[in-house]
């Protein structure tokens, strides 16, 4: 019996010639992600199973990366960053991404950004290697062609001393997507049908793969943008097979070893699920869940308060050479905020052109507010002070993963996940708008 692409990268983990779903094995971590939210409750476990003065399985494997609550004036905040950098110092790990400078607490010329972009963009991220991270969008990674998935506090302590971690091998559900994708439309949008289709519990702890010739023809970028959202699906992790495209981004990123692994043509699939990506329209998640999904066009009369352009999800490079081609020569009609995930991506907003304007020159001509310093920033609210938490039950479109009740501030706002396109567009109207209408 042949074998799914995401159960051959854990029977390499595990040592193993063949596994199958439902079954428990050990597998070797090759990477292990922490945050700022989670890194000191992961430290504490660690210290309390293994004692204070024991050192971590491997000082290369774990890379830590503040991203969550860092601009902000909350000292418990800060602290869980203080306690970060003490432990990257006492064990003197290769990759703590710090948001100081640990001589003078000015902001570090190293530091990266939103930990999952940052993960690709510093060659964390390769193909055939098992990454758990203590964030759920961990599964971002999958886009490599990665066994990557989030896991809790307890789980990574246990990792960081071990090396090691006992799983249940996930059913694959496989997503065939075919044609031309249509010049409107974005993966954030194909992900949105997906999870309209099957619900935010219709992947639950499976493996969600991504194929066909849509997928293909995809940028890295795009590609993350559908691994990410899996687990809006319950999904345990996404996965796209690795080609040429994968290995072009990641040249001059990494020089460890990888090997790739493909799906089997006798593997046995939980599921297929076909789309012709040709018969798609743009579409939005309306509150309060990702997949309480409805076409762009039918929400046009919902007037909307800001649009927020941001996030692991939505603020990549390429997000926003999406939103400026909308926005170029026109202007907003609500506050609309440009957040990038990364410090590479808002450098790529002050050096890529477009029709001889700087992203960030269109943003700013068309009335956004300058680009923010990269951080997770409003996506998941946070302190009070964090950049972009709505205060008020206002309406947002934005370009990022969640729109749960609070998730960006206050319990009654509204939050309609969105494409770069749309959220661009509705930025022009100031009602949730169908892209259309400006391509």
């Amino acid at each position: 019996m042949g074998m799914t692409l995401t159960e051959k990268i854990i029977a390499r983990a595990a040592h193993k010639d063949q596994v199958k779903p439902g079954e428990n094995v050990w597998v070797n971590v090759d990477v292990l992600m922490t945050h700022d939210v989670c890194g000191p409750g992961t430290i504490g476990v660690f210290q309390k199973e293994f004692g204070r003065e024991a050192k971590v399985w491997d000082q290369e494997k774990i890379v830590i990366i503040p991203d969550h609550y860092i601009f902000t004036n909350d000292q418990r905040a800060n602290r869980n960053v203080d306690i970060l950098r003490d432990f990257a110092n006492e064990q003197q790990l290769k990759y703590f991404y710090d948001i100081t400078d640990r001589s003078n607490f000015k902001v570090n010329p190293d530091y990266k950004g939103v930990c999952h972009i940052a993960l690709a963009q510093e060659g964390h991220t390769r193909p055939g290697e098992v990454l758990f991270g203590t964030d759920s969008h961990t599964c971002n990674a999958g886009a490599f062609g990665q066994f990557a998935t989030g896991i809790g506090n307890t789980d990574a302590g246990f990792i960081m001393g071990t090396g090691k971690l006992l799983i249940k091998v996930p059913a694959t559900m496989r997503f065939i997507l075919e044609g031309k994708m249509p010049d409107y439309l974005l993966a954030k949008d194909l992900i949105l049908q997906i999870i309209g289709d099957i619900s935010v519990a219709g992947a639950t702890y499976r493996t969600m793969e991504f194929t066909g010739e849509t997928v293909e023809n995809m940028t890295m970028e795009e590609r993350m943008t559908l691994c990410n959202m899996v687990i809006e699906a319950g999904g345990k992790n996404g996965v796209i097979a690795p080609d040429q495209t994968t290995y072009d981004y990641l040249k001059g990123k990494t020089d460890k070893p990888f090997e790739s692994f493909y799906s089997d043509e006798d593997a046995s699939f939980y599921s297929t699920h076909r789309y012709n990506v040709e018969d798609l329209e743009p579409v939005v998640a309306q509150p309060h869940s990702p997949d309480n999904r409805a076409l762009a066009k039918d929400c046009e009369d919902v007037k909307i308060d800001r649009v927020y352009i941001g996030s692991c999800t939505g603020g990549k490079t390429t997000d926003f050479v999406n939103s400026a081609r909308i926005l170029q020569g026109k202007k907003v009609k609500v506050p609309t905020y440009i957040v990038p995930a990364t410090q590479k991506v808002y450098e790529d907003l002050y050096k890529i052109k477009q029709n001889g304007q700087t992203l960030a020159e269109i943003f700013i001509d068309s009335g956004c507010f300058e680009p923010a310093a990269p951080s997770c920033a409003a996506c998941l609210g946070g302190p009070k002070d964090t950049f972009g938490r709505m205060n008020e039950p206002e309406i947002c479109v934005s370009t990022t993963n969640r729109n749960f009740p609070g998730r960006m501030g206050n319990k009654q706002a509204g939050i309609y996940l969105a494409s770069p396109y749309t959220a661009a567009a509705s930025a022009l109207t100031g009602y949730v708008t169908d892209p259309r209408q400006f391509i």
